[in-house]
């Protein structure tokens, strides 16, 4: 359940969201291309960010910078 206090937490860093072609999934309409986004937890695969919706949501490492 700790992820639902990610939100909460102190930002990790920043990175900057480069693109948002997605194969499989709908991501243009939550992350904006040249925005920096704050990272609250991390994983191999996955930033987990705070999107343009005001979610956490978790996202590819390919998609930022």
């Amino acid at each position: 359940m700790i992820h639902k206090t990610w939100y909460n937490h102190e930002t990790i860093k920043q990175i900057k969201c480069t693109n948002t072609n997605a194969k499989k999934f709908t991501v243009e309409n939550v992350l904006t291309p040249g925005k920096t986004y704050d990272v609250k937890n991390e994983s191999e695969e996955f930033y987990f960010v705070v999107d343009d919706t005001g979610k956490m949501g978790g996202f590819l490492k390919d998609y930022f910078e």
